[in-house]
């Protein structure tokens, strides 16, 4: 059952896992956070350009695929702050 562009649930109702929309790559079971079972990138919103001028300490965070680096997800947070929990169920 696809969730978004990027994530899909699969299997039965009593044994759902997200996945990767694109492989398949299993990130954890539904109704549980699937980020720390992702490859995080995080650096200094800086990074991307003079456009983005803000402190150092604000981070964006991209969420890859395990399985194929594709792109899962991102977001911007404050340095040391927890991920945001995106919880998948049915």
């Amino acid at each position: 059952m696809r969730m978004s562009s990027t994530l899909e649930l699969r299997g039965s109702s009593g044994a759902r896992k997200v996945c990767c929309a694109h492989c398949g790559h299993g990130l954890g079971p539904a109704g549980a956070p699937w980020k720390p079972q992702a490859t995080l990138r995080e650096r200094p919103i800086g990074a991307l350009g003079p456009t983005f001028r803000l402190e150092d300490r604000v981070r964006l965070r991209e969420f890859s695929c395990p399985g194929c680096l594709r792109l899962l997800d991102t977001e911007l947070a404050l340095e040391g702050d927890p991920f945001l929990d995106d919880i998948l169920f049915v």
